[in-house]
């Protein structure tokens, strides 16, 4: 995985969390991906959701190897590790959340969550194809004109239904809500993974795509909760016409504040301010 992420620096690109990061505020996209400014500090987030992802990933590659998931001694150890190492790490303070306002807190709901996680995934009628794949794609234009940039993105999991044969495209996600049906349907990131496992020739140019979102949710008592979707052809357009306006805004340079609810943590806030 590492050798083709390397690839992509050589190439211009766009990913969707680039796409999302442009759309939510463009000028923390310009702070971020233009100037590479240094963050004031880190959301605990962010560390905390690549932590339980690493975990995850560790599960469904045991499932590959050996038929059966990682024991959740081995996934919780990971997490603890990869989280702690992000946590003590001196160049960039942590900022943590009310429900769990330290490293302790945070590490102990991070072991609840992939305790669920461990309890209720159930594989049952399917078969792991991979899980963390690199995947990338050219951009067309609405018109069917190829630009020069490339999608890029990292699939959490690929599922094959054994007596269908049909993929299911799966992301994991904490989240401390419930994932309404209209976020899942109009998410951007499974158009983005449609358009890519097309793309890729996983499935035929207007074939649909079946996606899930696996969300552990950040409670008192956490439980795991299924979001189904699917993305066509005309989603995949949709993505297209998206990234390509999205691209054009930053060519052009457009970079304006937005003002929203992710404004409380974001790590350029001052920059913001000064701006």
């Amino acid at each position: 995985m590492k050798e083709a992420l390397q690839q992509y620096q050589n190439q211009l690109h766009i990913s969707h969390s680039q796409i999302f990061c442009y759309l939510a505020c463009s000028l923390k996209y310009q702070f971020q991906y233009v100037q590479k400014s240094a963050p004031q500090h880190l959301s605990v987030a962010l560390p905390f959701g690549k932590a339980i992802h690493q975990a995850i990933e560790k599960y469904y590659q045991s499932v590959m190897d050996t038929g059966e998931g990682a024991p959740v001694e081995i996934m919780q150890e990971l997490f603890t590790e990869s989280l702690s190492l992000a946590i003590d790490d001196p160049t960039t303070p942590i900022l943590f959340k009310k429900e769990a306002p330290d490293k302790d807190s945070i590490i102990e709901m991070g072991l609840q969550l992939l305790q669920v996680f461990h309890d209720e995934v159930d594989l049952t009628g399917y078969e792991v194809v991979g899980t963390e794949i690199p995947l990338s794609a050219t951009l067309y234009t609405e018109h069917g004109d190829a630009t020069d940039f490339k999608l890029v993105g990292i699939l959490d999991v690929l599922l094959t239904d054994q007596e269908s044969g049909e993929l299911l495209v799966v992301d994991n996600k904490t989240a401390k809500q419930a994932m309404a049906q209209s976020a899942t349907d109009e998410n951007l990131q499974m158009s983005a993974y449609s358009y890519l496992l097309a793309s890729n020739k996983y499935v035929f140019p207007r074939a649909e795509v079946k996606c899930r979102f696996d969300v552990l949710r950040k409670l008192k008592k956490p439980k795991m909760e299924y979001s189904y979707t699917f993305r066509t052809a005309d989603h995949r357009k949709r993505f297209a016409k998206i990234a390509s306006a999205v691209l054009a805004g930053i060519e052009n340079r457009i970079f304006v504040p937005q003002q929203s609810w992710m404004c409380f943590d974001c790590q350029y806030k001052d920059a913001c301010n000064n701006w």
